[in-house]
């Protein structure tokens, strides 16, 4: 084989990376490669060979903390050769001494513990279902709560504090949020609701409790009556288990969470009813 380089990507290139992940299967949100890009425009790495892309891979810097580990996808023709252990490594010294999260697949889960440096900490699970019709009362387009507000209670469901990605993530075309209010008109949950290749995808859903959680649901996904709608949860919390299965929606598969220290990361999982994408964490 010739000579591999390693390198950054250019931010026009992250749609590679995006376009791999739709190949995959992974079923990526259509406006994604902007809000991906723009927490760490210099954390998407690609392996060349003879000038062609044939690995991928992402080191998103949230802070000087924390960083989140994605889009690995090597060229089927090239697999097998060390090309993505290579990749790997050269993005990896991306991350620094940070903490780095990952949702890897579940397959691959000895050799990211073996060679990978990755410990793996629990499983998520995608489920299907299909929208209903009705708007339950009481919910608050997130565009009326404040960004301050939101960015809180965001940064207690999320190993770092990410206004940048959220600015992105609430704005863009074919996203749609909800946030539930207290009685204090303090947030206790919020949702956002995405157009995917395939349907759409719920990420963020965090809340409170299952009655939140399950209000805000049925209010992103009142918009969407009879069309395929995706939900990634984190399998420890069991009220979230439950919701899914009380709603007969459609396992379809599972990822594992990984994360390279050993040691517990403090997150309230029973307050997570939907991861915000398996890519970015």
């Amino acid at each position: 084989m010739h000579d591999i380089q390693l390198r950054t990507m250019t931010q026009e290139e992250v749609s590679t990376a995006v376009a791999w992940a739709a190949g995959e299967g992974w079923n990526p949100g259509l406006s994604d490669a902007e809000c991906f890009s723009i927490v760490d425009p210099a954390g998407f790495f690609c392996a060349e060979v003879d000038g062609k892309i044939v690995g991928t891979v992402s080191v998103v810097n949230y802070d000087d903390r924390f960083s989140f580990y994605g889009f690995f996808v090597v060229d089927p023709a090239y697999r097998a050769k060390g090309i993505g252990m290579q990749l790997y490594r050269y993005a990896m010294q991306h991350a620094g001494s940070r903490v780095v999260g990952c949702d890897g697949v579940v397959a691959m889960v000895a050799n990211y513990e073996k060679g990978g440096g990755l410990f793996l900490h629990y499983n998520n699970a995608r489920y299907e279902g299909v929208g209903r019709v009705a708007m339950p009362e009481g919910l608050t387009p997130i565009c009326d709560v404040d960004f301050g507000m939101l960015a809180e209670y965001d940064a207690a469901h999320f190993p770092a504090r990410r206004e940048r990605f959220l600015h992105c993530w609430f704005g863009q075309k074919g996203h749609y949020g909800l946030a539930q209010l207290d009685h204090n008109g303090k947030i206790a949950g919020y949702g956002v609701r995405r157009v995917c290749q395939t349907g759409h995808k719920i990420g963020p859903l965090f809340a409170r409790d299952r009655a939140t959680a399950e209000r805000i649901l049925d209010g992103l996904v009142s918009g969407i009556p009879g069309e395929q709608f995706y939900l990634d949860i984190p399998v420890p919390n069991a009220a979230a288990v439950a919701l899914v299965q009380d709603r007969k929606m459609t396992p379809v598969f599972f990822t594992a969470r990984l994360y390279s220290i050993r040691e517990p990361v403090p997150l309230p999982l029973d307050e997570i009813f939907g991861v915000t994408t398996f890519e970015l964490g």
